[in-house]
């Protein structure tokens, strides 16, 4: 009877463990995301779905739902799970919707978006990076995620455009490339900024004409490659 006991123990014990991280979820969902200002019942599903704790280094993933960025090595990070939720709905993106991730990083944002029936093609500059966010997309069955390594700068012309593009890293002007990678109505969310950075979403006219509204203040690793030899305005 007492191995019975103990064995049933062990065995809430694992169940207890193996849930851990869903409850960690929804608890970050409710009080990072819900209690702030993230409303889009479709991107809180997807936070709610993703497991984050798959997107960090393993000795960091009791803190892979902390509200603050992780390292995820080669200078990189992973974005805090209320600025990817921000992102997401500043996006608008909807189910078919074509959508560009530049700066794949550990693959969590393109997951985030393919849980919301995108189509996503995700480029990373870091070629160990976007192999093994590849990998991953893959493990976890995320058919609608297209991954190269890649200079982000210049985006994914050849699938475009785009209904929406996500930028995970900082530039010090507006990239032109991934303006004119926007179909009408699109919408571009990104980093501004060199010291002093700004989250701005730019919405391209039914003419090519952009509307561009600012954010708040954000902190991002700065985009690198062709965008360090752009003229700054």
């Amino acid at each position: 009877m007492r191995r019975a006991s103990l064995l049933l123990c062990t065995v809430v014990a694992c169940a207890a463990a193996m849930d851990e991280p869903s409850h960690a979820r929804s608890r970050m969902v409710e009080q990072q995301l819900v209690a702030r200002d993230i409303t889009d019942e479709h991107v809180l599903a997807a936070m709610r779905r993703v497991p984050r704790e798959r997107f960090v280094p393993q000795e960091d993933q009791r803190q892979a739902y902390g509200d603050h960025p992780l390292p995820i090595g080669h200078g990189a990070t992973i974005s805090q799970p209320y600025i990817v939720a921000l992102m997401t709905q500043l996006a608008h993106v909807k189910p078919g919707d074509r959508v560009l991730d530049v700066g794949t990083g550990s693959g969590y944002q393109a997951a985030v978006l393919a849980e919301l029936g995108a189509e996503v093609y995700s480029i990373e500059v870091v070629t160990d990076l976007a192999e093994q966010a590849s990998a991953l997309l893959d493990e976890l069955g995320y058919d609608n995620v297209h991954v190269r390594a890649g200079d982000g700068y210049r985006g994914w012309p050849e699938a475009g455009p785009f209904s929406a593009i996500i930028v995970a890293a900082a530039a010090p002007t507006l990239p032109r490339p991934l303006t004119e990678q926007l179909a009408p109505g699109g919408r571009l969310v990104i980093p501004v900024g060199q010291f002093v950075q700004d989250l701005k979403v730019l919405e391209k006219g039914p003419r090519g004409d952009l509307h561009v509204e600012t954010i708040l203040p954000v902190r991002f690793v700065p985009m690198v490659g062709e965008v360090e030899t752009q003229p700054r305005h």
